[in-house]
Parts: structure tokens; sequence; C-alpha cells
């Protein structure tokens, strides 16, 4: 795999034992890559405020993700402004050797959290580009889509069963 867009290693040996915090933020290039990725007309900030957390299995990844951004609105089509602010919390653990790593696995709602590191390297910038994507409205409305949807979309009369007989009977002499 090619090097994420947004990449900021931070190896075990640098961790310590204590927890450690820090800030992120995405400079111009890494913004307009990861909007190509995330198919975005434009990211305009992206910063993150975050902990460490060691522990014995697993190194705890919390913060907050801020960002501006466009989406494009999923009725019109047009690009509008969105703010984004997002906390989050991740389990960074070691990658595991799973037998019959083919087999599908069922993940349970605490897993959905959970990114595997290998080779003493966690990529913290990874991590915050994939909160900032999922924390995105998957059908973004924006501020025309209301009257747009009045004026293409049918009534639930004019879309029932009845209302190609309605449309019939106005064409009737």
């Amino acid at each position: 795999m090619d090097k994420p867009e947004f990449s900021h290693i931070v190896r075990l040996s640098e961790i310590g034992a204590a927890p450690r915090t820090g800030e992120l933020s995405a400079n111009e290039e890494e913004r307009a890559k990861l909007a190509e990725r995330f198919d975005l007309p434009k990211i305009s900030t992206l910063d993150a405020r975050y902990s460490l957390i060691p522990g014995e299995n697993r190194i705890g990844f919390t913060g907050r993700i801020e960002s501006d951004l466009q989406q494009r609105c999923s009725i019109t089509g047009e690009s509008f402004q969105v703010r984004l602010r997002e906390d989050f919390d991740i389990a960074f653990v070691p990658q595991l050797e799973i037998e019959g790593a083919d087999e599908e696995i069922e993940l349970t709602e605490e897993d959905c959290d959970i990114i595997e590191y290998e080779n003493g390297q966690l990529d913290l910038g990874e991590a915050i580009a994939q909160t900032l994507y999922l924390a995105l409205d998957p059908f973004p409305r924006g501020p025309n889509a209301d009257a747009v949807a009045q004026e293409v979309l049918k009534s639930e009369e004019e879309a029932g069963p009845f209302g190609a007989l309605a449309a019939l009977k106005d064409k009737l002499p």
C-alpha cells in the first residue's frame, strides 16, 4: 500500500509509560489529497488534539478532530460548507497473525474503534483521516435541498397508484 496522504508515524519506543498529548494539523497538500480520496470539493482545515495512553496490550488514542470542509449536496450536487467537530476514542493493538485470514470475521461494536499496527509504529495521521471520513454525513443536504426536492419530487398522492390515472384524466377532452 502507498503511504497515506496524512501520515504521522509514532514509534512505540517514543511513547514511554506516561500519557502524552499532542496536536496534528494537515497541511494544504495533505488536505487536497484527502479531499480527492474522500470525494470532497475541499478540506479547508483539519486539526486534531489528542492523548496517547499506553496500556499493556493496546495504546489508547483519544481526542477531538476539527475540520472545515465542503461536501456536495446529495440532492442538488451543489457544494456547501460543513464544520465538523468529532471526538474519537481509538485503541491501537498489535497486528494479529490470524490462521485462516481469508475467513470472514464478525466485528462487534467495540471492535470498530480498533486499529492494528505493525512494526512497532502507529500512524496517528491515518487514524485521524479515517475518523474524519466516518464523521461525514453519507447523504449530505445542502441549504437548497428542500426547495429543489419540493420542485422535483412528487407528493405521496402524485406518486401513489392513482397518481398516473389522475395525470391521464387531465389529458381527456
